[in-house]
């Protein structure tokens, strides 16, 4: 079972339950270490006095507050004293409209679990209440020496915890993108209708368990690659930017495939007449060619995949068929 990263007492109104917050998402990031190069020799990264050179250990290390005259020294046990409720309270100011906190609020997300079987009724009431009225409840705390906002949510049957950004921490995107269109940009009504029938062409429902992430996959495959002696194929470059002359025809086409891809009938092995192609054929297709195959086979996720990655999946799919 997992340890809780911070433990305390969250509380509405004059109701207070002990919750426990756990981490709700992992990292597959594949870590390397450093090396000097030419070498097998580990680089380490040491907490070392500027001044002496020598190693300092951890218990004797304080922070220091820069005045420009002077360091003013606070100790950790100094910070715990000042933390709004002792850094053990998680209390709710009020509640919200869940649909009025725009996205890019939100940063990391916590599951909340009651601390203990007794706790469980009043542990269910809000998380119930919160799911029937679609609200989020908006509290501060401290964790790790850090104050936080966030909300709380009700998510499948459990309790959610959404660190948020503070207000001042959301840039203006108006200062920091010099080349955002002007609400004076123009565009035909006709180019604006092809591109609503291309998004509505392209609709899907979410699914993210048709998403992967190919990059780390791909590094795994270049670390192996690497360790026999073997080379890997570079990533295809980017498609190159529409020329705004051809904008029409562009929407246009694009909007005749991705028809044409949910309405094409599902083939057995993907050619008529029936005969399984090898990975030898599908080695000698274009892209987009093996993407117009993976739409008639149905493949999910086939709009995000590599050239390699549709070979694979259609490869896959084939033997499936046979």
């Amino acid at each position: 079972m997992a340890r809780p990263v911070w433990t305390g007492v969250l509380s509405f109104g004059l109701v207070s339950v002990p919750v426990g917050l756990y981490t709700a998402t992992d990292s597959h990031t594949l870590h390397f270490h450093q090396l000097q190069r030419g070498t097998s020799d580990r680089i380490r990264n040491r907490r070392v006095n500027e001044r002496t050179g020598k190693e300092v250990e951890l218990d004797d290390i304080v922070k220091g507050y820069d005045t420009g005259e002077e360091y003013v020294l606070v100790e950790p046990a100094e910070l715990d004293d000042i933390a709004p409720g002792r850094s053990k309270s998680l209390e709710i100011s009020g509640f919200v409209d869940l649909d009025d906190i725009d996205p890019i609020f939100f940063d990391r997300t916590y599951y909340i679990g009651p601390k203990g079987k007794e706790y469980a009724k009043t542990y269910a009431l809000l998380e119930r209440a919160l799911a029937r009225s679609n609200r989020a409840g908006v509290a501060t705390f401290v964790m790790r020496g850090r104050e936080y906002l966030v909300a709380l949510k009700s998510e499948d049957g459990l309790l959610t915890l959404h660190t948020l950004h503070w207000a001042d921490e959301i840039r203006d995107p108006r200062e920091e993108i010099p080349d955002l269109p002007a609400a004076s940009t123009k565009t035909s009504a006709k180019e604006l209708k092809m591109a609503e029938q291309l998004i509505s062409a392209l609709g899907t429902d979410w699914d993210p368990e048709a998403f992967h992430d190919t990059f780390q996959e791909k590094v795994a495959a270049l670390v192996e690659a690497k360790r026999a002696g073997e080379t890997v194929e570079k990533a295809e470059l980017p498609a190159e930017a529409t020329n705004v002359v051809d904008l029409t025809e562009a929407l246009r086409a694009s909007v005749e495939r991705a028809r044409g891809d949910k309405g094409a009938p599902r083939r057995r092995h993907g050619r008529t007449g029936g005969r399984q192609p090898k990975r030898s054929d599908l080695e000698s297709m274009t892209k987009a060619e093996l993407y117009e195959k993976a739409a008639t086979a149905g493949i999910p996720g086939r709009s995000a995949m590599t050239r390699d990655e549709l070979i694979e999946a259609l490869g896959k799919g084939d033997k499936a068929a046979a």
